[in-house]
């Protein structure tokens, strides 16, 4: 249970980095990387193992490894946009309602049980996503802005359906930290690749404060993965039950984060969408 709450604890607090990025004006491209690169840093200390370059290539895990870094530095990217832009319980909600993405993977490949209550529990999140994340503007700017939460709903589950499954079918206990610093090594190298062609187009600058916010982000990055996959890895409780408080309480904390802090306003009907959110979850666990 420590690690599920140090997990939830760390997850909470990417929300609140990405929020202070855009408020003192951090590059987040840049600090993503930089947050990847001590990311991997961290793994690698963490790794009590001598680091075989050759056994790591040739482990079953290293292609899923590469996707997931494909896919981390894309959805981050989504994540601080969606929590600049829209706000922090939009960003929360929609990235940790995609604990129904994993839900139906079970359903398909785990012969999980599936009944009227689980498939009501599924719909009224995907209702949920939607009406946390609407705002009140022009029928132009909600298809642009809509688009945000959406892309972080999908790629979010994507990304723990795939945790999950690499941690149940390749994955020993020693194996997470250097599984954790793989992922973050291809995600720093895919960074750098768009730095370089960024800055072959323009000039760029790396100051000391994109430096600084990366290095944190990387740090509360790298141990909201490694808790995760350590509360996976014991046997307390089902996956299902451990992403459902892991995501419920995440969204209750950055909401109440963004209105005490950062004078989020919520409307009628994004509260409505956070309450069936809420509701949605705990259907599906009970089913």
């Amino acid at each position: 249970m420590i690690y599920l709450l140090l997990s939830i604890l760390a997850s909470t607090c990417i929300f609140i980095i990405f929020k202070l990025f855009s408020k003192y004006g951090i590059d987040t491209l840049q600090a993503i990387v930089i947050n990847y690169f001590t990311a991997c840093l961290f793994g690698l200390w963490a790794y009590d193992s001598p680091i075989i370059v050759s056994e790591i290539i040739d482990s079953k895990w290293i292609y899923g490894a590469i996707g997931l870094g494909f896919l981390f530095i894309a959805i981050f990217n989504v994540m601080a946009l969606t929590a600049q832009r829209n706000g922090l319980s939009v960003a929360s909600v929609a990235s940790k309602m995609s604990v129904i993405i994993p839900v139906i993977f079970g359903i398909y490949v785990y012969n999980e049980s599936v009944g009227f209550q689980k498939i009501i529990g599924i719909l009224i999140a995907l209702i949920a996503v939607y009406l946390a994340s609407v705002k009140p503007k022009t029928s132009k700017n909600l298809a642009k802005d809509l688009w945000l939460p959406i892309t972080l709903f999908l790629g979010s589950g994507v990304i723990d359906t795939s945790i999950k499954y690499i941690e149940s079918t390749y994955l020993s206990q020693n194996g997470i930290p250097i599984f954790s610093a793989t992922i973050f090594a291809f995600a720093f190298l895919i960074g750098v690749t768009i730095l370089i062609i960024k800055a072959s187009k323009e000039s760029l600058k790396f100051p000391l404060k994109t430096l600084f916010g990366g290095a944190i982000l990387g740090i509360v990055n790298y141990f909201s993965i490694y808790y995760l996959l350590k509360a996976l890895n014991h046997d307390t409780l089902e996956s299902s039950t451990l992403f459902t408080i892991n995501n419920v309480a995440i969204v209750m904390i950055s909401t109440l984060l963004g209105l005490m802090f950062f004078k989020e306003k919520i409307s009628i009907t994004n509260w409505i969408g956070i309450i069936l959110a809420i509701i949605s979850i705990v259907i599906v666990t009970l089913a």
